[in-house]
């Protein structure tokens, strides 16, 4: 009997994540597109990604600080 649990690797957590940690590091920039991302996640898993986003009401055209939502500062 195959116990195996799917695990998606590309949760929207996960994509939220990556996609802050591109932000704070300066690679990407709020105001750009999500489908940016294509570039900084492998292309074989990028259908993942996609149908992800898509199932959490994404759209590749949206900025990616809609993706990110809410943002604390701490102050300067």
């Amino acid at each position: 009997m195959d116990t195996a649990i799917k695990y998606n690797k590309y949760d929207i957590e996960v994509i939220k994540d990556e996609a802050r940690q591109l932000v704070n590091k300066g690679v990407i920039n709020r105001n750009q597109p999500i489908y940016t991302l294509c570039k900084y996640i492998p292309s074989r898993e990028w259908v993942c990604v996609e149908l992800e986003l898509e199932n959490n009401d994404f759209l590749l055209r949206d900025k990616i600080i809609d993706l990110l939502g809410r943002e604390d500062w701490s102050e300067d």
